[in-house]
């Protein structure tokens, strides 16, 4: 059973649900249930909305006690009893004529803007063509960048670009929470182990390096060292840290666009390449005096030391040599 003024995250049972948790908030005696799309807004408000009902038999993700859970208008604060991760707010408003609910902290509402202006510049000047993987639950639409998208299951990766029927470039996304999950359940290695096999690969994670040593149900100096280890073992795929979702996603748009760019200018440098004439065989230096000199002294033929040597016995060298 769990205590009515515990705070408590669970699997969504229903799989059809685009909303992969519950939580339920003490604030009545029933309490309240909403479905929401992650355990904590780290790196962005989460999107939620309500359940019909909290399931009997749970599997229970988190389960916090809480020190406030208060209504305030059209907000509900919450106060959980730890040091960190303990203050949020469940916001309801009204988004394009509907009600929604957003699930904030304060660190979540200073990284919605980070005080920058996203570029409106294409990639290497062109417009790609992104390959979203089929998996991808909550998938970015670069509806900001001059890109389009199309989805079908990628070898590796998240998003990737192709040339020519060939994946030339892939970006996993992850959250923080995602990126130490992966990590502590032996998963990692096999994601960097999967990317590391095409061309060009990159894992991107939509926070801040500073958050690992943040982190309450992790040991930050395992995830730092299981980073560097990763880094060492795999360092042909970067794992960048981008502060915020929108800005992971502009990083990831400017990466596979550089990808593509470069794959195009090995193309033309291979056609250019093949279009040139052959120069045919190497030929090979004439045989210095000295060569055929110290050949005849080995082979018992009587030379000046001096001098001119004689055609018959240069002729002789050629031939024994297979350049005649």
């Amino acid at each position: 059973m769990v205590a009515v003024d515990d705070f408590v995250v669970a699997l969504n049972p229903d799989d059809n649900s685009t909303l992969p948790y519950l939580v339920r908030l003490p604030l009545t005696d029933a309490g309240i249930v909403l479905k929401v799309r992650d355990t904590w807004p780290r790196t962005a408000k989460v999107f939620c909305h309500p359940s019909i009902d909290w399931p009997d038999e749970p599997e229970v993700v988190e389960r916090v006690a809480v020190r406030s859970c208060v209504r305030r208008g059209a907000a509900i604060d919450l106060v959980l009893d730890r040091g960190r991760e303990n203050r949020s707010q469940f916001v309801f408003t009204r988004a394009r004529g509907r009600e929604v609910i957003f699930w904030q902290s304060a660190r979540t509402s200073r990284q919605a803007r980070p005080n920058v202006t996203l570029p409106t510049r294409r990639a290497s000047g062109q417009v790609i063509e992104i390959l979203v993987d089929s998996h991808e639950r909550y998938a970015w639409n670069f509806t900001a960048q001059q890109a389009t998208t199309s989805r079908r299951a990628l070898p590796a990766g998240d998003y990737a670009v192709e040339l020519n029927d060939k994946i030339v470039a892939s970006v996993e996304r992850k959250s923080l929470s995602d990126l130490v999950s992966t990590m502590t359940t032996g998963k990692l290695r096999y994601l960097l182990a999967a990317l590391a096999e095409l061309p060009r690969a990159a894992l991107v994670v939509e926070d801040r390096y500073s958050a690992i040593f943040k982190l309450d149900h992790a040991r930050p100096a395992v995830v730092a060292e299981g980073l560097a280890e990763a880094q060492v073992r795999f360092p042909n795929v970067p794992v960048v840290f981008c502060e915020t979702r929108s800005l992971a996603q502009e990083w990831t748009y400017r990466f596979l666009g550089a990808a593509i760019a470069h794959a195009l200018d090995d193309v033309a440098a291979h056609l250019i390449t093949e279009s040139l004439p052959s120069a045919g065989p190497l030929v090979p230096p004439p045989a210095s005096s000295a060569d055929i000199r110290a050949w005849a002294v080995e082979n018992g033929l009587e030379i000046s030391p001096r001098g001119r040597v004689p055609a018959s016995l240069a002729a002789a060298f050629a031939a024994a040599h297979g350049q005649g």
